[in-house]
């Protein structure tokens, strides 16, 4: 990635940041390479991470913790780092690039969601003196984060939501589910957001409020997770409420503006998911270009034919192009101007054009691109499923389409 825009010191944290995976994370990797190497021992039968899984990717947590890498991207006011948009974009990618995909106790386990785990801007939302309970727990790792704001018939659209909280006395009784939570199945704690007026909710004018839950605490269940494409287990599940009781002190932010509260760090979250991907299509055109060097047919190595070097050129120019509007929209983020249409422009291209990478290197290396060993397939199916969270291909076009009849050209 091109490193004009990012500051020395964010440079020296990336090394940092490589360092500490490679003398702390692969020694555990290679002590516990039969546990790791199959979906078959990652999870259980009810699709959850096992119980040695769970304790590795704990230690992870709170070993990357204790050097800052863990809470880096937290807001300064909840303990964290403070780092911005422009060091989300190359750590991110940086880490994707060095560890490439299907790295269980890597993604998202050093570095977790600036948003929705960890030290969450959110979380500056809850009243101090009862965050600050929870606070040191969250940032050691000890304790972990989920974002309950999607539901089975509310993705783009959040207004259709059907979870319910209504005020009794000094507690708010939850009452529906949420689906396709990361960490749900997991997480110690909840952000959940409910419908508090339906009337003003039916008028999309806000009635939605965020509540900080415990996920022990009665009412609150996991149905279960959702295996994706190949895995048959997954970080992401589907919670259910019913008659969960939250002590009004737990919520976030101010009543009917929970929305407010929900989506105002889903910016960073964006750029990380897309940095993230092209890491990750950095990684496999590099095995695509060794690869295209050493096989050979027809008496010459595979990269002498025309086909292989288009493959091989596309991808590049995809990368490039990615690469490039990461960073311009993170420059304009951290200066703090608006650059909506940017951010879904960056959203969109960098996770169909990391699909397209990682399918045109499977393409190169033939046969091999489809095995396990590669890892090329598991970064297949993950950058194919990134089209989807933090809101669609189609939902990002459309919030572009908007943006040019409302505003013009501005980019």
């Amino acid at each position: 990635m091109n490193t004009t825009h990012v500051p020395a010191d964010i440079l020296q944290v990336g090394e940092s940041l490589i360092r500490f995976v490679e003398q702390e994370v692969v020694p555990l990797e290679t002590a516990n390479r039969a546990l790791l190497a199959s979906d078959r021992t990652i999870f259980d039968e009810a699709g959850r991470f096992t119980p040695p899984v769970e304790t590795l990717r704990r230690e992870v947590r709170e070993r990357s913790a204790r050097q800052g890498f863990y809470t880096m991207f937290g807001p300064e006011e909840l303990g964290g780092g403070g780092l911005g948009p422009v060091a989300a974009v190359y750590l991110n990618a940086l880490l994707s690039e060095h560890c490439g995909p299907g790295r269980v106790l890597v993604h998202p386990v050093v570095i977790p969601s600036p948003f929705t785990n960890g030290l969450s801007p959110v979380l500056a939302h809850l009243r101090a003196d009862v965050r600050e309970r929870y606070l040191p727990a969250l940032a050691s790792g000890e304790k972990t984060l989920c974002f309950g704001l999607s539901e089975p018939d509310a993705g783009s659209d959040v207004f259709a939501m059907k979870t319910r909280a209504v005020r009794d006395g000094d507690h708010w009784v939850i009452d529906g589910s949420k689906q396709w939570i990361t960490n749900g199945p997991y997480a110690d704690h909840a952000m959940i957001f409910a419908v508090t007026d339906p009337e003003r909710a039916a008028r999309r004018a806000g009635g939605v409020t965020g509540f900080f839950v415990d996920t022990k605490s009665p009412g609150f269940s996991v149905v279960s997770t959702i295996p994706i494409m190949g895995h048959l287990g997954a970080e992401i599940g589907i919670l259910s409420f019913t008659g969960l009781r939250v002590p009004d002190d737990h919520r976030l932010g101010e009543v009917h503006e929970g929305l407010r509260v929900a989506l105002g760090g889903v910016n960073t979250g964006r750029l990380g998911l897309s940095a993230t991907c092209i890491g990750l299509a950095r990684w496999a055109l590099v095995q695509a270009v060794d690869y295209a060097k050493i096989r050979k047919t027809f008496g010459q190595p595979i990269g002498e034919h025309g086909a292989v070097q288009i493959l091989l050129a596309d991808s590049a120019s995809d990368i490039y192009a990615a690469e490039t509007m990461l960073m311009d929209c993170a420059v304009k983020l951290e200066r703090g101007e608006r650059a909506l249409s940017e951010l879904s422009m960056v959203k969109l291209h960098c996770t169909e054009a990391a699909n397209r990478v990682f399918d045109r290197c499977m393409q190169v290396h033939g046969g091999m691109g489809l095995t396990n060993e590669l890892r090329l397939e598991e970064g297949y199916r993950f950058t194919r499923s990134m089209r989807i969270p933090d809101g669609t291909s189609e939902i990002q076009r459309r919030t572009i389409a908007r943006e040019l009849l409302s505003r013009g050209v501005t980019f």
